[in-house]
């Protein structure tokens, strides 16, 4: 048996203290990866300076990827408390990590100079990424060596959260996979265009949403915000219904259902749905509602394409997960895994939740962070996906 080297073992060590939750349908691990992406030296507030970094962060998460792809199915039952592993499933999400992240860094190299030691060439293929990757690695400046340490750390992290999924998948559904053309993740978005949607609201009256929604109407960004349905009820009783319809005006609201139950075990799932489309066809404009449901925790039937299609909604899943519930994070590190993921993926569909209050503290130090580099998508832009 090939003996694998030291350094990965470290790391698939670390892997074991993550904190992932021993129970199968958790929304995900107690502890998140965590990043500082402002150990790079220099801004990516410009088109430019957003790819300089991307390009080396790109080539990180690749190796990354590499160590991952060296999991074994034993491996991956004690990192990720779980008492199964649907292989398949793994290696189906890994290949298709590989190639997204192949396409991306051709989209960041796009941009190369030729002192950049993170132009590495041409790359037509998954491998030779990884090998140029690796040759990269060794031409390293040495003043990004804290900075590569901390993305080290933050990229495994970050792939065994994600991997943890791809294990479970089909047995518990989540966003790492779809099961039908009706559903959407944000992978197939433009490059540098970013979407902000929010899910749980809304909050009592003055409260998370109603800070959330003024923070985005000051910044000048539009969100899908995904409600529930007995939370929705219960503000339209306390308040008149067009009162409601102005707190979402010049932002999109749909579905999470009636309550935040697992739909793909409930067996009123489809009571939910109708009764919450009801229910925002009641309360608020007809360019307000989009034709969407976010399953609470990405859980849904597998074969329920056919109900969906003759409701006329799509399935809206997301690609880059902020975990603003978890109690683990702060804003600031809100902030940092966003940017990073943000650098990683260039492009997706962002999940926050209004009802904490985390992201309207994140948000606007994100934008301006990012400045013009990226492109704040028009939440009624997604009724296209």
């Amino acid at each position: 048996m090939m003996r694998r080297p030291k350094s990965f073992l470290l790391k698939l060590s670390s892997l074991l203290f993550l904190g992932f939750s021993t129970h199968a349908g958790a929304a995900g691990p107690a502890q998140v990866a965590k990043a500082d992406p402002h150990l790079w030296p220099e801004a990516v507030n410009s088109p430019a300076g957003f790819d300089k970094a991307s390009r080396a962060s790109i080539l990180a998460y690749a190796l990354a990827l590499q160590d991952m792809q060296k999991l074994s199915d034993s491996d991956m039952l004690t990192a990720f408390k779980i008492k199964s592993v649907n292989r398949a499933s793994v290696a189906k999400w890994l290949s298709q990590e590989l190639k997204n992240t192949l396409a991306n860094y051709q989209r960041a190299a796009e941009t190369c100079a030729e002192a950049d030691w993170a132009c590495v060439g041409d790359t037509e293929t998954p491998q030779a990424l990884l090998d140029k990757a690796a040759d990269a690695n060794g031409k390293l400046p040495p003043s990004l060596r804290a900075w590569r340490a901390k993305l080290d750390g933050f990229t495994h992290a970050y792939l065994a959260e994600q991997l943890r999924l791809a294990a479970l998948f089909p047995k518990v559904s989540s966003e790492i996979d779809r099961f039908n053309d009706r559903e959407w993740t944000g992978d197939s978005l433009p490059d540098r265009q970013f979407f902000l949607s929010f899910d749980d609201g809304p909050s009592t009256p003055n409260g998370n949403s109603d800070d959330t929604l003024a923070m985005l109407k000051k910044q000048g960004k539009s969100a899908v915000f995904f409600v529930l349905g007995e939370n929705l009820k219960k503000r339209v009783d306390r308040s008149k219904a067009s009162t409601v319809a102005a707190l979402y005006q010049g932002q999109c609201v749909a579905s999470h259902g009636w309550e935040h139950q697992s739909h793909a075990k409930w067996g009123q799932w489809q009571d939910s749905i109708k009764r919450t489309q009801v229910l925002l066809q009641d309360t608020l404009a007809e360019k307000q509602v989009m034709p969407l449901f976010r399953p609470p925790y990405g859980q849904r039937q597998a074969d329920s394409g056919a109900f969906f299609e003759a409701q006329g909604l799509h399935v809206a899943l997301w690609n880059l997960d902020s975990q603003d519930w978890n109690n683990h994070v702060t804003s600031d590190d809100i902030r940092n895994r966003m940017l990073t993921l943000m650098l990683i993926k260039r492009h997706g569909v962002m999940l926050f939740h209004d009802v904490h209050p985390k992201a309207k503290t994140a948000l606007p130090a994100l934008f301006e962070e990012v400045g013009d580099a990226v492109a704040w998508g028009d939440c009624a832009q997604l009724r296209q996906l």
